[in-house]
This record gives C-alpha cells, structure tokens and sequence, in this order.
C-alpha cells in the first residue's frame, strides 16, 4: 500500500511549477491550523443571516479538533511521507503532528460541509477551496493520499453530523 501512495505522491511532484507552488502554498496557509475556517466561522456568527452556519462550522471543528488532532494523529502515529526521505527539499515547512488524518483536509471538510449544508452558494465555494487544500497536502508531500481521504471522509462526517445537531436543537426550540 505506501508504495502505491509514493507512487501518487511521485506523479503529483511531475505536476509542480512556479505558479503553482506560489498558489497552492498561499491555499495550503489557508488551511494551518484551521485558522482560515475559524475566522471564517466567527465571522459567520456575527452576522445574523449566517449565524446558525457558524454555529454548525464551530460544532464541526470542534469534532476535528477533538476526533482528528487529539485523538486519531496520536493513536496512528504515522509518519508523515516526507520522513521517509530525510534530503527531500520540502517547498513549505514541516509539519510537527503526526500525518493521519490531515488536519488541513478533515477541518476544511468539516467547515466545507456544515456550510453547504446551511447554505449552498457559499457552502460550494467552500467546498472547492477545501478540495484545493486537500490536494495542495499531496502536492507538497505533506500527507500519504489515505491521510487526505480519512480527512475527507471525517470531515463530511463531522460537518454532517454537527448540521444533525444543531437543526435539531433549533427544531426542539421551535416545537
């Protein structure tokens, strides 16, 4: 299995140009530390129209944070691709945490998701945005494509789960 992965990991390097280190390193920012999908959400909670999405996207993320990042990555412990080739020139710096799942992949899916599930149009470009990150993971050889679709998966998951609960919540009040 991790010779397939090296192997797509391999093909994706073939794809790497200027321009396209240049964007996908500014889109894998993005997706550090979740920080771009928080603000996000603590904007959306401000604005009445879009506060019942941030609260879905808070709920999600705090489900990545807790299922992802203190649980999974440490449970796993997998290295990540780039430890196995310890001259390898990375083009963004190293990651401290373990490789699965992505933390980039299962936050931008798990804010991706609870926003289009609330509201479509922007949930859309979400979701596009969180697709590039995920690939941008890949793309620098930050994570083993198993770590990006855990991170899809969970992510989906979490944003699904986390809309369940709070349209639900909101459905118990109005009754």
């Amino acid at each position: 299995m991790l010779d397939f992965e090296f192997a797509i990991l391999d093909f994706i390097t073939t794809l790497h140009t200027g321009l396209g280190d240049t964007i996908l390193a500014a889109i894998t920012t993005f997706g550090n530390g979740g920080i771009g999908w928080i603000i996000l959400t603590a904007i959306l909670l401000c604005l009445p129209k879009y506060r019942k999405a941030g609260i879905v996207m808070a709920l999600a993320l705090i489900f990545c944070l807790l299922i992802g990042n203190v649980t999974l990555k440490p449970l796993v412990a997998r290295m990540r691709p780039y430890s196995y080739f310890p001259d390898m020139t990375l083009l963004i710096p190293p990651e401290k945490d373990f490789s699965f799942p992505s933390g980039h992949t299962y936050a931008s899916f798990s804010a991706a998701t609870a926003l289009w599930l609330c509201h479509r149009r922007a949930g859309t470009a979400a979701l596009i945005l969180a697709v590039s990150i995920a690939f941008s993971r890949l793309y620098f050889y930050m994570h083993f494509p198993s770590d990006v679709l855990a991170g899809c998966i969970l992510g989906i998951a979490s944003g699904w789960t986390a809309y369940k609960i709070v349209m639900h919540h909101y459905e118990k009040q109005a009754s």
